[in-house]
């Protein structure tokens, strides 16, 4: 439904659990979009979260009949019911990631919103990060070898939906698939602790290797990317929002007292980095689609190559957790 009473595009949120709250908060600081109200299986939830923010706490249909866009964050079992009547209703939708929990629904989605002229955008939130938006512009002029993310942490308080590789890795998926040309000819993964530990090794037809960690069992929140390319090696760090470029080092003979030492030294560059939070980065994006009707930063298209991806990661590991388990119980 758009409102022609004001230049605002209004949204709501769905699910505001503590992602959706973080929707729900960064929607009311934007300028360019009002929110009107939000709907939560849970009504008292829905109710304290509206208060918070002075909007309304609405049933999911009412919230749909009243906004230009929304928010779907909730448990991803949902998000293609909810995603479904929000195409239906000619409303705009981000959907947080993982995008859907059955590959054909998912693109059953992204064709219904197509014919639709609706915008779809998945919540790949990484590619807001602004070390990950500079390090784009620094990817296109590097002849690349080889990508490698980590993602780590200790184990969590709150339940998790996903194991490790839907929950972390699906982030860095989404990143490399961004940064890489070609397609994957090559897909291995191996897991530990009951899939609380999974590294995946992804070659391209362009000759790029890209490797991912992702982990829940260790104790050190890390989160990085590093490049390999032929005249240097770029490190960001996601948490820093920090980029360093090391160039080929210098080598070099000093003369100190009469001794001749050897030296060489390293050259690293500090791109500027525009930092600010990336849920904001994210949701400025995604309105200024649907005012715009552009392709999203992360299109339905993005959310689905990523998911599939992820999915043949986890079928690798399920079945090398299974012929384990066969061989040890012979």
């Amino acid at each position: 439904m758009t409102n022609t009473n004001t230049p605002d595009t209004t949204v709501g949120v769905v699910g505001v659990g503590s992602m959706g709250q973080n929707h729900a908060r960064v929607y009311r600081e934007l300028p360019s979009a009002t929110l009107v109200g939000v709907a939560d299986a849970d009504e008292k939830q829905a109710r304290e979260v509206a208060e918070k923010h002075g909007v309304a706490a609405m049933s999911l249909d009412d919230l749909l009949d009243a906004v230009d866009a929304v928010s779907i964050a909730a448990p991803t079992q949902y998000h293609y019911d909810i995603a479904e009547k929000a195409i239906d209703r000619g409303v705009h939708l981000l959907v947080e990631k993982p995008f859907v929990d059955d590959i054909d629904r998912g693109w059953d989605l992204v064709e219904r919103a197509d014919d639709a002229g609706v915008t779809l955008q998945v919540g790949h939130i990484e590619r807001f990060n602004p070390a990950v938006v500079t390090l784009r512009d620094i990817a296109s002029s590097l002849d690349i070898i080889a990508i490698d993310a980590h993602r780590l942490g200790p184990p969590v308080d709150r339940d998790i939906t996903h194991n490790v590789v839907y929950d972390l890795m699906i982030h860095d998926i989404d990143v490399l698939l961004s940064l890489a040309e070609g397609e994957i000819t090559s897909l291995s993964a191996s897991s530990a602790l009951e899939d609380r530990y999974v590294t995946a090794t992804a070659e391209f037809d362009s000759g790029l290797i890209g490797t991912l960690t992702a982990s829940r069992v260790t104790q050190q929140k890390v989160r990085t990317l590093s490049i390999n390319a032929e005249d240097c090696w770029v490190d960001i760090d996601y948490l820093t929002q920090s980029v360093e470029i090391h160039r080929r080092s210098v080598p070099e003979y000093i003369e100190r007292n009469g001794d001749v030492r050897y030296r060489h030294e390293s050259i690293v560059e500090h791109p500027n980095v525009v930092q600010g939070e990336p849920l904001r980065f994210e949701l400025e994006a995604f309105v200024e689609a649907v005012e715009t009707g552009e392709t999203p930063v992360v299109s339905g298209e993005d959310g689905m190559r990523a998911l599939e991806i992820a999915t043949r990661i986890d079928q690798q590991t399920t079945r090398r957790q299974s012929a384990g388990e066969t061989t040890q119980t012979q």
